[in-house]
């Protein structure tokens, strides 16, 4: 593979990865701030520009008005509220817009240049497909809360709206390391590769859950920590793993505890691997940023009624993100062919 002449298309890669992230993050915040259903129609292209004038923004918050969301949460909303809201899904939606123009002409700029060669194209289509896939899940979202008696969007389909994002980023991060990485840079390390697998399965769990906390706002059935609601195994009541408020929250915190636990013991297998290795090179990076991240998440929960809230949730989405991708790093890393 010539590395040199696929530089350009890795670059652009990176860049979308980081547009991905930023995307992630402004969904976390649409969440959080209760702004997802606050534009109730979907127009890919007439949608890209906001209400013009105050005929325009009075005719969308009567058509917001119209939702459940309004009608048993933000009945009290002036039309100043309204667009509050209304910005950070103009932003999400706008942010996806972007996107699609940053990879589309590139791409079609690249197969002009013959930049793009039969071996990538198959790798193209899947990184579109599951783009448009992204793109659909987050209109199904929207389209569930308009007309219905939700007043918020499921926090189920919010993990899967969530995960699928997590998965493109993956797959667009894997294929620009493909892309600029050289094969001698890597090593054949099974312990490590195994162990990463299993790590990378426990945190997409944890991010699920972490998408569920988000989506109940689990965080106000206990803001007490270490324990909850002063015991360490609450009694949950009825729902289940998966809508029971305080169910949500043990699951999160246990799952954050064993994997900072298993990835101290990652931590001291990546230091007994060789010292000229990029796995070696990359031994603190997945305990570092785990801490920061347990840390950040206790700090969300004891401040969740506090004005701090929205700014430690999203620094929290954020590392939760890194930590997945440092994961991802050292496996490319060990997971040489033989």
């Amino acid at each position: 593979m010539d590395l040199k002449k696929h530089r350009p298309v890795a670059i652009w890669l990176f860049i979308g990865a980081g547009m991905i992230v930023i995307q992630v993050l402004l969904g976390g915040i649409t969440r959080l701030t209760g702004s997802g259903l606050s534009i109730t129609e979907w127009k890919p292209i007439l949608g890209a520009l906001p209400p013009m004038n105050e005929h325009d923004w009075n005719l969308a918050f009567e058509k917001y008005k119209q939702i459940a969301q309004y009608k048993y949460i933000h009945n009290y909303f002036s039309l100043h509220d309204f667009k509050m809201i209304y910005f950070w899904e103009w932003l999400h939606r706008n942010w996806a817009r972007f996107m699609g123009v940053v990879f589309i002409i590139p791409f079609v700029y690249f197969i002009y240049k013959k930049k793009i060669d039969r071996s990538m194209l198959w790798p193209m289509v899947i990184l579109f497909v599951l783009g448009a896939l992204q793109g659909a899940i987050g209109w199904i979202m929207v389209a569930s809360g308009v007309g219905t008696d939700l007043v918020y969007v499921s926090h189920i389909r919010l993990a899967a709206h969530f995960i699928a994002a997590l998965v493109l980023l993956v797959y667009v991060i894997w294929f620009a390391m493909k892309l600029s990485v050289p094969e001698f840079k890597k090593t054949h390390i099974p312990s490590i590769r195994n162990f990463t697998w299993l790590l990378l399965a426990l945190l997409t769990v944890q991010l699920i859950y972490g998408a569920f906390m988000a989506g109940t706002h689990a965080a106000k059935s206990s803001i007490t920590w270490p324990s909850i609601n002063g015991q360490f195994i609450p009694e949950m009541g009825e729902g289940g793993l998966l809508h029971n408020l305080l169910a949500i929250q043990f699951v999160h915190r246990g799952l954050a505890y064993i994997l900072t636990l298993l990835i101290i013991i990652y931590t001291l297998m990546l230091y007994r691997q060789s010292k000229g290795t990029v796995v070696y090179k990359l031994r603190n990076m997945p305990l570092l940023i785990t801490l920061v991240q347990v840390t950040l998440g206790i700090l969300t929960l004891i401040n969740y009624l506090t004005p701090d809230k929205l700014a430690l949730a999203i620094s929290h989405q954020l590392v939760g993100i890194l930590l997945l991708i440092s994961l991802q790093v050292v496996y490319f890393y060990s997971a040489k062919n033989r």
